[in-house]
């Protein structure tokens, strides 16, 4: 590994509407922060050691919400709020690393597609769509509190 190698990251980036991408970023704080817009905080939600590096004041700012974080049974735990990364976080090291080849494929799949978000009854639902794709539901939430989803043509 050359020492340009190991100055960068190899990570997935996942913007609000917009499909999660595989770059490359300085290994740096700067770097890591201007990705999220804000101070970064680590979330280690999954059994893989990797970690969601999302905006420390992400949810008290107001960020636009994201992608939801599901549990193994596919049921809605969490949501992120604002832009965020994924990158390699094993126990053993002191920083984080470049994703590995078997995990940034696991993760780039898991969070390819954008989500937007509804209430059903009780529940958040997440529906991922395509970025600037037609046919994507739109949820309209009338006075009543009553909320219709709807497609885009």
């Amino acid at each position: 590994m050359t020492d340009s190698e190991r100055d960068k990251l190899r990570i997935i980036v996942c913007r609000v509407d917009e499909r999660a991408e595989v770059i490359e970023i300085e290994d740096s704080l700067k770097a890591m922060q201007e990705v999220v817009g804000g101070l970064i905080q680590e979330y280690m939600p999954f059994e893989d050691e990797v970690a969601l590096i999302v905006n420390e004041e992400g949810k008290m700012t107001g960020l636009p919400l994201n992608r939801g974080i599901c549990n193994e049974k596919g049921r809605l735990q969490d949501i992120v709020a604002g832009d965020f990364f994924i990158c390699y976080a094993p126990i053993e090291s002191e920083r984080f690393l470049s994703m590995p080849p078997d995990l940034e494929k696991k993760y780039k799949e898991l969070f390819d597609l954008p989500e937007m978000f509804m209430m059903d009854g009780r529940d958040i639902k997440a529906i991922k769509y395509e970025p600037g794709g037609k046919n994507n539901p739109v949820t309209t939430v009338r006075a009543s509190g009553r909320q219709e989803t709807c497609y885009e043509r």
